[in-house]
């Protein structure tokens, strides 16, 4: 596995298991890590060990969100039949996607920012897996997906669940405060075709673990997910699937959140309330 991610001011990295080094210094004409999601989704990132500087260990590093600036952000409703059942709803025949505003974002450490009581008492985080968009691409078939996707990441989503039940047309509302998606450190880039179905996301409050299940259990795959929304629109490189959660945990200020996902990464983020 390896892995693009950006220092805390903007410095892109290329890492593997044993540390990071300067993307420069594998490719000394990519200047971003968005310029090289292509490179990523094509298998051509090269190696960490050829880099013309050492490794430093993750630990030694500050790391921001690994994108300066995202592309779309689409999220999945409901993609767990178990998840589906605990909020009795219908499981749905085609994905539930909905769209999240690039406001919404915060890197990894969040932290997550709970609206006013006014607005909202009771907000639910959710872990889940994302996909990253490397290329350009229309009308996908199945089989074309992995040559697309730069690779993958842990995501914290957020739902003001009160605004929600209120009406299921509040959807966009109450997915959408500041800092609602929280993403992880680092982009996992496989070094082959990845066997998504045997990984498990789980998501934690206070170190509790409280929803976990394999992918395997999803209704709607990521790669199909991927193929699906490409015939709906142009995906490009930077475009992001957050592709659903096992479960949904209410949280308070004070709580610390954790989303877990097997051989991609795990982002943890405290949560706070603004004043009123």
């Amino acid at each position: 596995m390896k892995f693009l991610a950006r220092t805390a001011t903007g410095d892109p990295l290329l890492g593997d298991e044993a540390g990071f080094v300067p993307l420069t210094a594998v490719h000394p004409d990519v200047e971003s890590v968005r310029d090289a999601l292509p490179l990523a989704a094509a298998g051509d990132l090269g190696a960490v060990d050829e880099a013309t500087a050492p490794r430093v260990e993750p630990r030694n590093l500050s790391f921001g969100a690994p994108l300066e600036r995202f592309g779309k952000l689409w999220g999945i409703g409901l993609n767990y039949e178990e998840h589906a059942g605990d909020l009795d709803e219908d499981r749905p025949t085609e994905p539930a996607s909905f769209h999240k505003p690039a406001n919404t974002l915060a890197g990894p450490g969040g932290p997550i920012r709970l609206p006013p009581t006014d607005q909202s008492e009771r907000v639910t985080a959710e872990a889940e897996l994302a996909v990253v968009m490397g290329r350009e691409s229309k009308n996908l078939e199945a089989e074309q997906v992995d040559d697309v996707v730069a690779g993958y990441l842990p995501v914290i989503d957020m739902t003001a669940e009160d605004v929600l039940q209120r009406n299921p047309r509040f959807l966009t509302r109450a997915k959408s405060y500041d800092s609602f998606l929280v993403v992880g450190r680092a982009i996992a880039v496989p070094e082959a075709s990845m066997e998504l179905a045997d990984l498990t996301v789980t998501t934690e409050v206070n170190g509790s673990v409280e929803a976990s299940n394999e992918i395997r259990n999803m209704l709607f795959p990521p790669r199909e997910i991927v193929r699906f929304h490409s015939h709906v629109m142009t995906l490009e490189p930077g475009d992001v699937f957050s592709t659903g959660t096992p479960g949904a945990a209410p949280i308070d200020p004070g709580d610390r959140v954790r989303a877990i996902v097997d051989d991609v990464g795990t982002v943890s983020a405290p949560v706070v309330r603004p004043r009123d």
